[in-house]
């Protein structure tokens, strides 16, 4: 018995595996996903200081930034949304801090008018380990408040 020559073919590209298909689409929309992630995070403003709490208001967002669950300077920013050249207006900003017993009556960094939509006040806050906090802003014995933060 003999066996047969190979068949010989004309050039051309060579033989592909069945799966290498699947492969190229595989690694296509890794490299596709892994683009967005990086497009993503690049377009992200940058982190600010960590734990935010912030509260979007009608005109704009009041944020309290600082180390909760500890000791420490605490910020509370008020940004209008308004276009600029509107009257500046005053307001309080503060803190409020709670645990699992009670809600404490809001602490005052000071009132201070905004510059160009904007105004931000500091100052030192003693927090227990089990304590929320959140940023508060007094404005025509109105109150608003942000998100609770909690450790």
């Amino acid at each position: 018995m003999s066996v047969p020559a190979p068949r010989r073919t004309l050039p051309g590209p060579p033989a592909r595996r069945p799966d290498g298909h699947h492969r190229a689409r595989r690694l296509t929309v890794a490299l596709a996903a892994l683009g967005l992630v990086a497009a993503t995070a690049a377009a992200a403003p940058p982190a600010p200081a960590a734990p935010t709490g912030c509260g979007d208001l009608v005109r704009g967002q009041l944020c309290l930034r600082g180390p909760v669950g500890a000791d420490g300077t605490y910020t509370a920013t008020y940004r209008r949304d308004e276009p600029a050249g509107l009257d500046e207006i005053s307001v309080r900003l503060g803190y409020q801090r709670k645990n699992d017993r009670i809600t404490a009556f809001p602490g005052w960094f000071g009132t201070r008018r905004t510059q160009g939509g904007a105004v931000g006040l500091s100052g030192r806050v003693e927090m227990l380990r089990d304590e929320c906090i959140r940023g508060v802003m007094e404005r025509a014995q109105t109150i608003y408040v942000t998100k609770w933060s909690c450790s």
